[in-house]
């Protein structure tokens, strides 16, 4: 039996999920005087060692200052970013001088990242619960209650907001909009001789795209691929593997080795409202992208910086319907215009159709050509799609 909402812990917001976008969200309300906690279902230090690596864009990079987290996070700056495709004309380059800003955007660990922003939420006094994996969350007029296992057991509490910052969608939900590329991404460490010079690269080929992202003194690779293809490059060698990066970049670059692969499955997923009764879902728990443009971390954490923004503003109770309606209303734009920015890029690039190849050979001079068109593109991955008029 359930006990009465009245009788279990209190709280105002409950985050669930501990990484670096529940993490942000506690940071960003640690002055708003909302009693906050956050549930993880991992143990602690776990998002530490997370070994992805995040493209940070400028927007996101002005975001983690507001936060107090960007000092001394080891990012490394992308100056130019080299837009091209595999057997066809045309390619366009987007460089931070034309914007007068040190870097277009950065690329850092995942991992570095969580500690940062763990250790500040610590220090501001903001409740962390470890091992704690929400199961359920039941909505009621005035409040959520959430159930939690835990290793000493199950236990419940409320809150008047519940954030989900972490976690996958469930498939047939009825509000999931899903779509499945065929792809799978591979994600390795290469060397490159000479140094990358802070240039990014991102190459399309008829199996997907490829991106090498400057990190430290290597490129980080997301190379996508068809799941059969990803079969064979996994079984591959690292020399085997790394002749098969250096043939689809071409001689922009010379790689001279391979490490660290890793693989996981690409599609599209998203929620088309990202509010429900008394819960609001950010960053993976909102939209699942494809890495094509790196944009899933920084729509993620402009999710956290208006989600933050409106419970500032609508002082009150988090989790009345106007307030979320607020929010829902505030992303609209900007999440449903980044989707389609990203899947589009993905559809149209992804394959080896001849008349499909010489028009996106056509864009891609276009974009070199004609500085509104490349301002546009960089200004939406710098900044969102609300960056251009």
């Amino acid at each position: 039996m359930t006990a009465p909402a009245q009788s279990l812990p209190q709280h105002d917001l409950l985050i669930v999920g501990a990484g670096p976008v529940g993490l942000a969200l506690a940071l960003a309300l640690k002055h708003s005087g909302l009693d906050i906690v956050l549930a993880d279902a991992r143990p602690q230090g776990a998002a530490d060692a997370d070994p992805r690596v995040l493209a940070l864009a400028h927007g996101t990079r002005q975001t983690l200052e507001r936060l107090g987290v960007w000092a001394g996070l080891p990012a490394t700056p992308i100056k130019t970013i080299h837009v091209s495709q595999q057997g066809g004309l045309g390619r366009t380059l987007l460089q931070a001088a034309d914007y007068d800003i040190d870097a277009l955007g950065y690329v850092a660990p995942a991992g570095a990242l969580a500690t940062a922003l763990r250790k500040a939420v610590e220090e501001a006094g903001i409740a962390i619960l470890n091992d704690a994996e929400v199961r359920a969350l039941d909505a009621r007029a005035d409040c959520i209650v959430a159930t939690l296992e835990t290793p000493d057991g199950s236990r419940s509490l409320t809150a008047r907001l519940a954030a989900c910052a972490e976690g996958g969608m469930q498939a047939g939900e009825g509000d999931i909009a899903e779509r499945d590329y065929g792809q799978h991404a591979l994600i390795a460490y290469v060397d490159v001789a000479g140094g990358h010079h802070s240039t990014a690269f991102e190459r399309f080929t008829s199996q997907g795209p490829l991106a090498l992202l400057p990190c430290g003194n290597r490129y980080a690779v997301v190379h996508a691929a068809s799941p059969a293809e990803a079969d064979r490059l996994m079984a591959m060698d690292d020399a085997a593997y790394l002749a098969r990066i250096q043939a689809h970049i071409g001689n922009r670059v010379q790689l001279t080795a391979v490490a660290e692969r890793l693989r996981y499955p690409l599609g599209l997923r998203y929620r088309r409202e990202p509010t429900g009764a008394r819960t609001a879902w950010l960053g993976n728990a909102a939209q699942t992208l494809h890495p094509v443009a790196g944009q899933g971390f920084n729509l993620a954490l402009r999710d956290v910086w208006a989600l933050a923004g409106v419970l500032l503003e609508q002082r009150g109770d988090p989790g009345a319907p106007a307030v979320l309606a607020a929010y829902a209303r505030n992303r609209r734009l900007d999440r449903l215009g980044t989707i389609r920015f990203t899947d589009t890029l993905v559809r149209l690039f992804s394959n080896d159709i001849a008349p499909l190849r010489h028009l996106r050979g056509a864009g891609l001079v276009a974009l070199d050509l004609f500085p509104p068109l490349r301002h546009f593109v960089a200004k939406r991955m710098m900044f969102g799609a609300r960056a251009w008029p």
